[in-house]
């Protein structure tokens, strides 16, 4: 379908931010010829109101050039046309001019002695700006000389570029085989794997999956050698900056306790058993007399899907919130009549989903939808993105306005978990229910569990390579299959592929990211469980409300989150389990 014949009430307003083309064009010019401006309070930022004054400088033209990209990149997103690709790099180098142009402020201030800075995070004028100052003087001590500091950006270069490596690799080099399917022939990509492990012929599954990893197989030293060097070069830029680890350098980073990561993964390995029960119900369930890894993504019932459109979909999601209250419910209603969201599929589009914009404007959805249960559960996520960051950038200055990647995907799995248990209590389709507390299960066991696995191995590849241990394929691969018969149990063949699913996840070349995806569920589960057991939404909106304005850490323990303490994680595994047990009670019942 083109783009013109979609109904104009599918379609996002990005004229909200600018009325036509033109207007951009003409903030473009006028932001441009303001980078100059930052010149003036070089060498000046120890004087209480040059800094002031530049960083407030900073916020105007950084907001200015934010709403000049997300336009510019959101209308390319609409259907890929060539003058917003132009409009994009155009604005992706004024980024660069403007980091060249402002590059002196951060060195600047961390050479401010820390009392002052602190004292100046005290004063009203700087209220701002007193995370920003404070965070300078928390990080101090893991600035080098600027001598250091100019070597270790010349290694950047030579010692970041694994991650487009293996990007590269990945996404263009490799060559994955033809398979055949139901007697056609059909060429492996990375989506096609994904959707062929849920064909219902066990011959088309395994030939997936063992195309696939023959492939990485057949390049798996070359995996290694990148992975390695990831991992070393991880570990040098941790020990030139003074941390213990790499591990205790992104939590430092991320200002999160070091007892978060311990808990989690302690946690989950206490708690494994209860993998390995939903492992054996499905193998029970899909009637297999065995049941290998390639059958862990085949749906366990049939037939079930919810299938409506939109608009009825949006109508769930209002449901299915309704323990947010009436304000969180105007917000929803306002996305949907005012032009936020960008539904329906066409030529051109991006393909997926996102939540996006700029603290100038509206959050606004992207979606292709297409009438499955799981594009309702996008719908319910994006939007809780979307809350989130009109919540934070409408209580917070531009300086705070924006969360943490650590708590990123808190308010987005609240709404998913809202509306499942929403859907789970109304729906009167015995088949329909089981389908989604088996949804559910799936969610909890490769958001939280598979993550953690995860998270685990990188923290042993680190550490391994820290104390003087070689990353050999045979190391690693031995050490994932340990992991991998750990998390999921003896009702599942541990083949000789598995072991080598670690070469397969871009993730790793992105140190120690995973286990925010589960610590993200975690928190989403217990927020959850607290508004439908009190009815109270006020900590929550504290939540959503706070932005950057502290540690994200503090933040979610706002929310009544402490993820330093088991607590979180034991109530996580026993919404797991419990689930389990409905879902057992249903079969039962049948």
């Amino acid at each position: 379908m083109k783009r013109s014949e979609i109904d104009k009430k599918y379609k996002w307003r990005l004229e909200d931010i600018f009325a036509t083309d033109e207007e951009w064009e003409k903030r473009f010019e006028a932001v441009k010829a303001r980078l100059s401006e930052f010149a003036a309070f070089k060498g000046k930022l120890a004087q209480k109101d040059e800094l002031l004054a530049c960083l407030k400088l900073d916020d105007e033209i950084s907001m200015e050039i934010e709403t000049l990209f997300v336009y510019a990149r959101m209308r390319k997103d609409e259907e890929s046309a060539e003058k917003y690709v132009a409009m994009c790099n155009r604005i992706e180098n004024m980024i660069s001019e403007m980091s060249a142009a402002c590059s002196f402020i951060s060195p600047e201030i961390s050479k401010i002695p820390a009392k002052i800075l602190l004292d100046f995070a005290e004063m009203p004028e700087f209220s701002d700006y007193d995370r920003l100052l404070k965070e300078t003087v928390r990080t101090k001590k893991h600035i080098l000389s600027e001598k250091e500091e100019r070597l270790l950006a010349m290694t950047g270069k030579p010692l970041d570029g694994f991650q487009n490596i293996f990007m590269t690799f990945n996404n263009v080099d490799i060559d994955f085989p033809t398979i055949n399917v139901e007697g056609e022939k059909v060429k492996l990509t990375h989506g096609k794997y994904s959707f062929l492990l849920q064909n219902k012929n066990p011959k088309v599954r395994k030939a997936a999956y063992e195309g696939v990893y023959n492939t990485y197989i057949k390049n798996i030293n070359t995996i290694a050698a990148m992975y390695s060097s990831s991992v070393m070069a991880d570990n040098f830029y941790a020990q030139a900056r003074g941390y213990k680890s790499c591990l205790d350098k992104a939590l430092y980073i991320d200002d999160v306790p070091s007892a978060v990561y311990k808990n989690l993964i302690k946690s989950v390995n206490k708690h494994c058993k209860s993998v390995h029960k939903y492992v054996a119900l499905r193998k029970k369930m899909l009637g297999l007399r065995t049941m290998h890894m390639y059958d862990m993504y085949l749906p366990i019932v049939e037939n079930a899907e919810i299938s409506v459109p939109y608009e009825q979909a949006y109508d769930m999601v209002l449901e299915g919130l309704k323990p947010l209250g009436e304000e969180y419910r105007n917000l929803l209603l306002k996305a949907r009549d005012e032009g936020w969201i960008d539904v329906m599929e066409n030529e051109g589009k991006r393909s997926g989903a996102y939540s996006w914009g700029c603290y100038t404007s509206n959050p606004y959805v992207l979606l292709n939808y297409s009438y499955t249960t799981h594009d309702i559960f996008t719908l319910a996520h994006e939007l809780g993105h979307s809350m989130h960051s009109y919540m934070s950038h409408k209580n917070q200055p531009y300086a705070k306005g924006s969360y943490r990647i650590f708590v990123a995907e808190v308010a987005s799995t609240v709404n998913e978990v809202l509306l499942l248990k929403s859907l789970v209590k109304t729906e009167k389709d015995p088949a329909v229910k089981k389908f989604l507390l088996s949804y559910y299960l799936d969610m909890i066991r490769t958001t939280l569990f598979r993550q953690a696995m995860f998270a685990e191995f990188e923290q042993n590849t680190h550490d391994m390579e820290q104390n003087g241990q070689p990353l050999t394929v045979k190391a690693m691969s031995d050490m994932y299959l340990d992991l991998n018969r750990k998390y999921y149990g003896k009702s599942v063949m541990h083949d000789d592929f598995i072991k080598y699913e670690w070469a397969r996840i871009p993730h790793f070349y992105n140190a120690f990211y995973v286990y925010k995806y589960a610590t993200g569920i975690t928190s989403a589960i217990n927020i959850v469980n607290d508004i439908l057991t009190t009815g109270n939404t006020d900590n929550y909106f504290k939540f959503l409300s706070a932005g950057g304005s502290d540690s994200p850490y503090n933040i979610l323990k706002i929310a009544g989150v402490d993820l330093a303490t088991s607590r979180p994680y034991d109530v996580a595994m026993k919404e797991f389990a419990d689930t389990l047990e409905q879902l057992k009670k249903l079969l039962e019942e049948k």
